[in-house]
Order: C-alpha cells, then structure tokens, then sequence
C-alpha cells in the first residue's frame, strides 16, 4: 500500500523558507515522476514542482527560482524547499506520485497516489 505523508507546514512572513517533507512508503521511485501541488480556497490546484525519475525539474513561473524539489533515495523521502515566500504562495501543499501501468504498447504514468497535505500560510 502506497502512502505518503506531508510534513513541515507552517505560517511564515514574506520573505521567509519553509521546507516540505513527505515520507514515502510502499512505493519505489523508479519509472513515473513525483511532484508537489498547491491548492488554495479561490484556485484550482497547481503544480509547484515536478521531479523525473532522471533528475528533471519542472516549475511554474510563479515559483521559479525560489522553489526546489528533490528527493532522498535512501530515506525514500521527497523535500520542497521553499525561499522568498510570497502571500500567494500560501495554501494546502500535497505530494504527489505517479504510477506505472503496463500496456501492450509500453507503459503510462498517471497521478495515482497522494497525500493529505500540509497547510503553509504566508503572511506580509
């Protein structure tokens, strides 16, 4: 059973860092990517950071630059470090895994698994 657990939420001033966690159990990140989504109460939920199981990145313009996703391999533990919050940046913070699925043809990735999420509140 896949699980992945946030932590490290928090209130912050503008200008601020913050640093995610999330623990992940049950899965091996081998194929499919890993990634960390925001959502807050008047937005749909975004992307903040991707990361390939090759090394790639991939950020918003709106967090570039001050965003960086990495991950653990040997604690299995995947980080967001956070610098130059912004009050906009505020919301819920969730990780995010892909799996795998075998088709005749290859294999496809999709946003199978994901956490509960951690709150970060930015505040001027």
């Amino acid at each position: 059973q896949v699980q992945l657990m946030e932590s490290g939420g928090g209130s912050v001033k503008t200008g601020g860092s913050l640093t995610l966690s999330c623990i992940v159990s049950g899965y091996i990140f081998d194929h499919c990517g890993m990634a960390w989504y925001r959502q807050t109460t008047n937005t749909e939920r975004e992307r903040v950071a991707y990361l390939s199981v090759e090394g790639a990145t991939v950020y918003p313009d709106s967090v570039k630059g001050r965003f960086t996703i990495n991950h653990d391999k040997s604690k299995n533990i995947l980080f967001l470090q956070m610098n130059s919050l912004e009050v906009n940046d505020t919301g819920v913070y969730t990780c995010a895994a892909q799996g795998r699925k075998l088709n005749p043809f290859g294999s496809t990735c999709s946003w199978d698994y994901w956490g509960q999420g951690t709150q970060v509140t930015v505040s001027s």
